[in-house]
This record gives C-alpha cells, structure tokens and sequence, in this order.
C-alpha cells in the first residue's frame, strides 16, 4: 500500500477516485480544498488504485494553538478490513505532528463501530460524549 499526499496538480485523480467519497467530487471543489492553505488530502493506493482517502484541516485558535481535524475517512469497500483506514489516519497524523499541531480530533457516530475501530487502531484516545448541531445553508453553486 501506498499513502499520497495528493496536490491541486491532481485535481482530475481526485474527481476520478469520486466512488471513494459521499458524492461526486468536482473539478472546482477540489481545487478550492487542495490550494486552501492547512487542507490536507491523503489517498492510499493498492496495485495502481486508489481504495481510500483521509482528509484533515488545520485549525488555529488565539489559545490553543493549532491542530488536526479528521474531516473525513473513506476506504472502498473492496479495501475494508486491510488496515488501509488505520495507514490513513496515522499518516494524517504524523502530517499533523510535520505541521506543529498539538493534536488531532475527529467526530463520528457514537454506533460507527468501524470508525470507532479504526480510530482506536490508529492511536485515538476513548471517545468523549458530546453533541453535533449543524447549520444548513442554501447553496449558491447548486441553485
């Protein structure tokens, strides 16, 4: 397996690895991610194909300083169970300690027993209870 740090010079390898993410990636969206300074994109590859990603933004805080956030894992289904998502979050990881960040967090469902597992495998300290609430806006580019 290997792990890339994946640039903006490869926007159509990340538009092609679509199946890998929640909808079709597009052209301007990955751009936009990959040139945002502190937006990471991380794809792991088997025998010339891309069978996972991880995506991780820093951010910084006037008293914390900065960290990791684990904004999104996906391994194809075919690749599950490989150990491809646990290669992927400690390479996320070791890019954010290459970074100078303090740490790096994540949030998932509290029955995402698949996650949980492979956070836990990639070094992630127990879960803490806690709440999501979300804001949904109209979408200019999808009106």
């Amino acid at each position: 397996m290997q792990i890339d740090r994946v640039g903006v010079e490869e926007v159509e390898r990340v538009v092609a690895a679509s199946v890998l993410f929640d909808a079709p990636a597009t052209a301007g969206w990955s751009t936009t991610f990959l040139t945002s300074p502190g937006h990471h994109l991380l794809f792991a590859r088997v025998d010339g194909v891309d069978v996972g990603f991880v995506t991780g933004v820093e951010t910084t805080h006037p008293d914390k300083g900065t960290e990791m956030f684990l904004y999104e894992l996906g391994v194809d289904e075919s690749a599950r169970n490989r150990g491809v998502g646990t290669a992927l979050v400690a390479a996320l990881g070791a890019l954010a300690r290459e970074r100078g960040c303090y740490g790096m967090w994540v949030s998932t469902e509290a029955d995402n027993e698949a996650a949980l597992a492979t956070y836990r495998s990639a070094g992630a300290g127990a879960p803490e209870p806690g709440v999501v609430l979300t804001w949904t806006f109209d979408d200019p580019a999808r009106a």
